[in-house]
């Protein structure tokens, strides 16, 4: 039997950021950098110590509190942050859902922003063009297609960015709260869009409060605080961890859901 590489590998990985002013200023710290004309930086470690190996189909889940490093991990995981320490490795064609429709030009209609996305995301003008119709079918936006996205709801960015991203066939995709934008519809279209993600085999990294889909969607979950792991493991069993540390009322299990069901299919 052939080695399974990871689809992604982190190892020590960490991401710092730089914030202005002192953790705890004094009058002469302030005057020494008046003087200088320095403006006072400190680091912040937004994620640190991260190591964990994600494996090609897997479904893995990322929880924690406000400010505990989720969406920094997912960013750098996205390549849209670099590491400032540590390793990080990625193996397959990557799609994120991390701001939906951030890579828009407002100036331009819908149509137009479907190809301009598309090839942001990689696809070619020949691949765009045979997958046009797909994204304008899914996204539901009728004759706003050919208006300017300016003009768009925040919904209406949603829907079509969602669209435009899942249609590019990706073998890792990237989720931040994708679940909780739109209207119920367009929610209900989204987790259908997904399962059918998982069960091509598309590897799937994702952020969400919302516990229930955690558990239902996820084959491991990794809780961070502080930008640390805590733990990695079964869903139901991490998420009533982090429940547990937060009195929060605990996930009781479902009786047709075993706690580490494989939503993948493989």
């Amino acid at each position: 039997m052939s080695k399974r590489f990871p689809a992604i590998r982190a190892k020590d990985l960490g991401i710092k950021f730089f914030l202005r002013g002192e953790a705890n200023p004094t009058v002469h710290s302030g005057m020494v950098r008046f003087l200088k004309r320095k403006p006072a930086r400190r680091e912040f470690w937004a994620v640190r110590n991260v190591t964990v190996d994600i494996m090609p189909g897997e479904v893995f889940g990322i929880i924690g509190a406000n400010g505990s490093g989720k969406s920094t991990l997912l960013r750098a995981l996205a390549r849209i942050y670099f590491p400032d320490e540590g390793e990080l490795e990625i193996r397959g064609k990557i799609s994120s859902l991390i701001t939906l429709g951030a890579g828009f030009r407002p100036e331009l209609n819908g149509l137009d922003n479907i190809y301009y996305n598309g090839i942001i995301l990689g696809l070619t003008k020949q691949e765009i063009e045979s997958k046009r119709e797909q994204i304008i079918e899914f996204a539901d936006l009728g004759q706003f297609i050919n208006e300017p996205v300016r003009t768009y709801s925040s919904g209406m960015r949603a829907r079509l960015g969602f669209s435009v991203a899942v249609h590019v066939d990706p073998e890792i995709l990237i989720v931040d709260e994708v679940l909780v934008v739109g209207d119920a519809a367009f929610r209900k279209r989204c987790a259908d869009k997904m399962r059918e993600l998982f069960m091509r085999g598309a590897t799937v990294v994702m952020v969400q409060h919302n516990m229930d889909v955690i558990v239902e969607m996820c084959q491991r979950v990794m809780w961070l605080d502080k930008g640390q792991i805590q733990t990695v493991g079964a869903p139901l069993e991490v998420v009533n961890k982090y429940l547990t540390s937060r009195n929060l009322p605990l996930i009781e299990p479902k009786p047709d859901r075993a706690d580490n069901e494989v939503v993948s299919g493989k």
